[in-house]
C-alpha cells in the first residue's frame, strides 16, 4: 500500500510559518474579504466560526498534494473586494 504524502508538522516548517504570515496580512488588509466563516467543531470554535487563518491553514494540511503558492494566489483572487 503506498503511503500518503501528509504535511505533518507543517505549521512548524519555513514554508508553514510563511503562509501563516501570508494569510495574517491577508487578513490586516482591508483588499480582501476575510471574514471568519461557519464551523461545527464546537470544542475549538464554540462561537461556531472559524477564523480566516485557521480556517485556510486547516485546508493546506488536510490537502497536501496542493501547490501552496497557486492556492494562496486563488485566495487572493476570490477574497478581493471589488
Amino acid at each position: 500500500m503506498p503511503l500518503l504524502k501528509t504535511r505533518k508538522g507543517f505549521l512548524e516548517t519555513p514554508e508553514g510559518v510563511e503562509v501563516k504570515q501570508k494569510l495574517q496580512q491577508m487578513e490586516g488588509n482591508s483588499l480582501y474579504n476575510t471574514s471568519s466563516s461557519y464551523s461545527t467543531n464546537i470544542a475549538l470554535y464554540p462561537d461556531g466560526l472559524i477564523p480566516f487563518v485557521d480556517k485556510h491553514m486547516n485546508y493546506l494540511i488536510s490537502h497536501p498534494m496542493l501547490e501552496v503558492g497557486q492556492y494562496l494566489a486563488n485566495i487572493r483572487l476570490i477574497t478581493r473586494i471589488r
